[in-house]
């Protein structure tokens, strides 16, 4: 039986801990790619016409979907650094 706080701990479909925490990995990486190309600048509103609450809203959404692809095409190793210290974590708790 899975309590409510190993349903909590796993996201959505993974099968096994390794799993999991190898999707949490992937995830921060991906967010951490994501504020780094927003500090860059990237998608930031360009002319006369750009701009506003709603543009930022998606722009972030933006930056976030293609930090995720940038992390399935194999990212900056964060994922993994960031896994295996998860693993050696979980693996002593």
């Amino acid at each position: 039986m899975i309590d409510a706080t190993t349903a909590l701990r796993q996201p959505v479909g993974a099968t096994t801990s390794q799993e999991g925490l190898r999707a949490a990995a992937r995830e921060l990486e991906a967010t951490f790619l994501a504020e780094m190309l927003s500090s860059a600048g990237f998608g930031a509103p360009r002319g006369a016409f750009g701009g506003g609450p709603g543009e930022e809203q998606f722009a972030s959404m933006l930056r976030l979907e293609q930090s995720r692809a940038m992390v399935d095409a194999g990212g900056i190793g964060l994922a993994e650094t960031i896994f295996k210290a998860l693993n050696e974590g979980h693996s002593h708790g």
